[in-house]
């Protein structure tokens, strides 16, 4: 018998604020399972679902033959005192409005989106004049839930590129890969749900997770893509039923699952019934021979995001979900209700770049440009004295430390006086307090030779040794 998720969440609140209220001391033995399920004439299952729940949250630890216990982890201020949802999202926000500011003083290395210098042959300019004239009497109205219906036509020949086999009612057209995101947590999430992400992970995905009252579990990212053992049992542990994660050019840490791990987490997925969330955002940015979980799937549990945020241009906010049929008529229901329709004028602008002859060759030089970029900014990085996560051929990102600078919050706010503006680590964690080495590095930026001479302000110079 499956718990009842309403029961279980009930139960796990009455024993949550027994421990945030003092009623049940730290280190304090919890009531058995048996007693619980008398008390509130629950099946067993739910009242171990309620436990796991409060596991995953810190207020609960297992010991094996014994029972559950208050953890030292509540010994944290109390409810009244913690953060509300809002407040904990808002952790995200000040990493968000340091990543807009477009101030062309500021040295943006640790941007989440390339130079703008990068997509300029693009040439939106004429392409939007084009769009505006043919598309004059579409600019009054509401455009398709899903999107305009050419653009998903396009989208279908370029996910059977990536051997992801979706038609165009497969699709839904979004503003961007956030706001597909939102729609996708909107839908599959409900509060007090546990939804595992990759960590470190996108700080956004965070805070919209928990602005919408859902409990964040990290799996710690490797080199090559997600710990599975740890993905296992955490999914054994907590019951939970979606995983947010980046196959290719994860951000931050810049790294791509490899064909095996990929094969073992879908494994793991369809024994659990999980679904995966899989957020492609960088795609064009990289060559298309890379391993991608909706390749392997071909979204039977996966849900398939892109964008062409870092690819066409952001101020145009296009992206798109690609879903079970079933599921993408439950999203676009959930896009109209958020948002009535997306901008078909962009999505028309998007469409004509895409179909533009010269747009095959930019694409190609673009993926030139991002394979110079990370060979550039890897010597910078480790030439300044950096460890480097990971060395992928063509990424946007670069996940590094410098021993010598063990708070990168630190030297962050160092770096500012400068105007030169990194992404700490610490946002890129589900707990922002913890202290991080690492930073976040967009390669288009790192190789600014501004960014190397403020570095060396900071570094500690070697001592000399003496006669």
């Amino acid at each position: 018998m499956q718990p009842t998720l309403s029961n279980a969440n009930q139960a796990a609140s009455d024993l949550r604020q027994q421990i945030t209220d003092g009623t049940c001391a730290i280190g304090e033995r919890l009531p058995s399972i048996r007693r619980l399920v008398a008390q509130y004439g629950f099946s067993k299952n739910t009242i171990v679902d309620a436990y796991e729940r409060l596991i995953a949250s810190g207020h609960v630890e297992a010991r094996r033959g014994s029972g559950y216990y208050v953890s030292q982890r509540s010994a944290e201020p109390p409810a009244e005192d913690e953060p509300s949802s809002l407040d904990r999202a808002l952790d995200s926000v000040w990493m968000m409005r340091e990543q807009l500011n477009n101030d062309p003083q500021h040295l943006a290395v640790g941007h989440g989106i390339p130079p703008g210098q990068w997509l300029a042959d693009n040439r939106l300019e004429r392409i939007q004049q084009r769009v505006s004239r043919v598309a004059l009497e579409s600019m009054f109205q509401y455009g398709n839930p899903y999107g305009y219906r050419p653009l998903r036509d396009l989208l279908e020949r370029k996910l059977a590129g990536f051997s992801i086999q979706a038609r165009a009612n497969q699709i839904v057209l979004t503003f961007g890969a956030n706001e597909a995101l939102d729609i996708v947590v909107r839908c599959l999430m409900r509060p007090g749900d546990i939804a595992l992400v990759d960590e470190p992970g996108y700080y956004p995905l965070y805070g919209k997770l928990r602005l919408h009252g859902t409990t964040v579990v990290g799996v710690p990212r490797e080199a090559d893509g997600p710990d599975v053992a740890t993905f296992e049992r955490l999914v054994a542990t907590t019951k939970a039923k979606v995983f947010f994660t980046q196959s290719v050019g994860q951000n931050p840490t810049g790294s791509d699952i490899s064909p095996a791990k990929a094969f073992r987490l879908l494994q793991v997925a369809e024994k659990y019934g999980v679904t995966i969330v899989e957020n492609d955002a960088v795609a064009d940015l990289k060559p298309t021979a890379v391993s991608r979980l909706s390749s392997l799937d071909q979204l039977r549990r996966t849900v398939y995001i892109g964008s062409f945020t870092k690819s066409v241009a952001a101020a145009l906010r296009v992206g798109f979900i690609a879903a079970d049929a079933g599921l993408a008529e439950r999203l676009a229901d959930v896009k109209m209700l958020v948002h009535v329709s997306t901008s078909e004028y962009a999505e028309r602008t998007v469409d004509a770049v895409l179909r533009a002859p010269e747009h095959p060759r930019q694409l190609v030089q673009l993926q030139q440009q991002v394979e110079r970029a990370t060979r550039h900014a890897a010597k910078v990085l480790t030439g300044l004295g950096a460890n480097l996560f990971c060395t992928p051929s063509h990424t946007l990102y670069l996940w590094a430390e410098f021993p010598w600078a063990p708070d990168s919050l630190a030297l962050a706010k160092n770096l500012l006086k400068d105007k030169v503006a990194l992404a700490p680590g610490a946002f890129f964690g589900i707990d922002a307090r913890h202290v991080s080495a690492w930073s976040r590095y967009n390669v288009g930026y790192v190789v600014d030779p501004k960014f190397a001479r403020s570095m060396l302000q900071y570094r500690p110079r070697k001592s000399t040794p003496g006669p």
